[in-house]
């Protein structure tokens, strides 16, 4: 996993966890919404370190 994503990863987390501890009720707060953000550019960084492929040996 790339720096990146694992900044991500996190950010994605506690933007979750923060959502939860300030509301109880099932609404649509700025939390929740980067959490969602956060969540897709994890993916997106997954899915460009799987395709991006460093080859240390030049031939």
């Amino acid at each position: 996993m790339s720096k990146s994503a694992a900044g991500f990863f996190i950010l994605a987390i506690l933007s979750g966890i923060l959502h939860l501890c300030l509301t109880q009720e099932v609404t649509l707060t700025l939390p929740l919404i980067a959490c969602g953000v956060f969540g897709a550019l994890f993916l997106l960084a997954l899915i460009a370190g799987r395709r991006i492929k460093f080859d240390p040996v030049l031939r």
